[in-house]
């Protein structure tokens, strides 16, 4: 049988071709696309994308290094977006600390839209670069009720356990294919396949061998044959489970 992959996390709001990255996906066996906003007008585009094509759904949110850019009414205007039956979480969302200087802003943007998850009754995806302990902290404190991911995470095995408590799954994209990703393949290599899922964060993080090219979701496939390595598994048995993973995570079935 055909293995069949979703990506969990990509940006295909900026791209112009998206009929042709859908077929192509198709082609390496990716039928469903999630693709993640970062500000309310590439929500808007993600949501747009994903009423006009079966194949993709949409997560919306505010990423941290974007929150300058929203008004006062941003929490209102994501929650009408999250109208649409495509609409399958919030995000990405979480701390940016790598050039931050508004820590505390982010924080609350963090908070907010994690309570609007719950709210909508959705999962979060969250983005946190050099800034895992807050992150930890804020999830401990105000945890999403209906799931949460860690997309393309790159933090410890300790900080992996300690969300697993707080029942978060994981995604990876093509940074574990690198020869300097040691940590993200150990991460991988101690969590069990039921907890991790595929993405591409497209346009962003190539995998070998196309590293340094426009990434898409037609290289799902690489990214999956490196997890099937590391866990000493097969193929089928990734493309399988994490499949299923994102079906059940983001409520996928109804639909």
């Amino acid at each position: 049988m055909e293995n069949k992959f979703i990506d969990v996390h990509a940006h295909l709001d900026g791209f112009d071709d998206v009929e042709k990255v859908i077929n192509d996906a198709k082609i390496s066996g990716v039928e469903r696309i999630i693709t993640a906003g970062y500000n309310l007008v590439s929500s808007k585009r993600c949501v747009e994308l994903a009423n006009n094509y079966s194949e993709i759904y949409a997560v919306i949110g505010v990423h941290p290094e974007n929150i300058g850019e929203a008004n006062e009414d941003y929490l209102e205007e994501l929650k009408a977006l999250a109208s649409s039956d495509k609409v399958v979480g919030i995000g990405e969302i979480g701390l940016d600390y790598h050039y931050a200087s508004d820590k505390e802003k982010q924080k609350k943007f963090f908070v907010e839209q994690i309570e609007l998850a719950n709210y909508l009754k959705l999962p979060i995806v969250v983005h946190s670069r050099d800034a895992m302990g807050d992150t930890l902290e804020l999830l401990k404190i105000h945890a999403p009720k209906y799931g949460g991911l860690m997309h393309c995470y790159s933090g410890s095995v300790e900080s992996a356990k300690e969300l697993q408590k707080l029942n978060f799954s994981f995604s990876f994209g093509g940074v574990c294919t690198f020869k300097n990703a040691k940590n993200v393949c150990s991460v991988i290599e101690s969590l069990p396949l039921k907890l991790i899922m595929l993405e591409t964060d497209c346009p962003y993080l190539c995998p070998v061998p196309h590293r340094g090219e426009r990434n898409e979701p037609k290289y799902i496939p690489l990214i999956a044959e490196k997890i099937a390595e590391l866990k000493e598994v097969e193929l089928s048995e990734v493309a399988k489970v994490t499949t299923s993973n994102a079906e059940n995570f983001f409520k996928m079935k109804n639909y």
